[in-house]
């Protein structure tokens, strides 16, 4: 197999048709279809299903997609180095929204003090998006709240953080010195979307305690989610960094709980093929190694 026949893989994937990766990489489409099938007959697998003349990728598709995906992407970047070998080098981070907010500002810094010539490019979104990005290959690695689970991916600890249960000053939970997790099965939740790590977290703690939530508001925005608090129209858990200062003028509240630790990991992850650079894995290490200057909720 070649390297056109992956490129023209990944190109499929991506158009979602064999004509459309045709279009794209300016073949016949005759061309494209023959490169898909000597794929198949030569690894003895069903790249795709054919239904109702549409293509859907299958299980082995997939795992040879990720291969696929970084085989390409690392010849692009050989291509690019070897032809534009005195460029200034590029890193692409990834980091979720506590993260990005409170700690990737301070590695940033430190990492440019030591490596001036390379140029940091970053995104910020939520742990999910981070994941996904990282799995495209639209990011060199990322910083996310909570570990992975995807078996493609390569997850590594390098701090601690906690959550923290918030709630208006005048809901009735604040009347508890401490609050059983059984008391929150009646609560009305405010919380942040689907695939934020934060949320993650808290809903499989409640989880194994039996015990689900249906949010009746949820939101991308942290601020958006206080001031919902703050008037009393529902409580929350969030990170301590994003609420501390909320915290301390007296805007919400934060409700120990009995025995319930909302302690979490932040985790460095990158794809198990991706080829780490040199300056790429200096980061990672300055991550690791540093001692951020960052406030944590105490405990009683």
């Amino acid at each position: 197999m070649t390297l056109r026949h992956i490129k023209i893989f990944v190109a499929v994937c991506e158009c979602g048709s064999v004509t459309g990766a045709a279009e794209k990489l300016y073949i016949t489409q005759p061309a494209a279809s023959l490169a898909i099938t000597e794929l198949e007959e030569f690894y003895g697998i069903k790249l795709f299903d054919r239904i109702s003349k549409r293509l859907h990728i299958t299980e082995s598709g997939k795992q040879f997609l990720q291969y696929a995906t970084h085989i390409v992407s690392l010849f692009n970047e050989m291509e690019n180095e070897m032809k534009n070998w005195d460029r200034i080098g590029v890193l692409r981070v990834g980091a979720s929204i506590t993260i990005g907010n409170y700690v990737l500002p301070e590695i940033v810094q430190n990492f440019q003090l030591s490596h001036p010539q390379i140029n940091i490019k970053v995104i910020i979104d939520n742990s999910k998006n981070i994941e996904d990005a990282v799995l495209k290959n639209d990011i060199d690695f990322g910083l996310i709240e909570g570990i992975s689970s995807s078996p493609y991916l390569q997850s590594s600890y390098f701090m601690d953080d906690s959550l923290v249960l918030i709630c208006s000053p005048d809901c009735h939970l604040t009347k508890l010195k401490k609050l059983d997790i059984e008391q929150l099965k009646n609560e009305n939740f405010i919380m942040r979307e689907q695939g934020s790590g934060g949320r993650e977290i808290f809903e499989g703690i409640l989880g194994v305690h039996g015990i689900e939530i249906t949010p009746i508001w949820q939101s991308t925005s942290t601020q958006a989610i206080v001031r919902a608090v703050s008037k009393n129209l529902g409580i929350s858990v969030l990170p301590y960094l994003l609420v501390k200062e909320n915290i301390d003028r007296g805007e919400i509240v934060s409700v120990k709980m009995n025995d319930i630790s909302l302690k979490r990991r932040f985790s460095i992850i990158h794809h198990k093929n991706k080829f780490l650079t040199n300056s790429a894995k200096d980061f990672i290490e300055m991550c690791k190694n540093n001692h951020f200057n960052l406030f944590t909720q105490k405990n009683d």
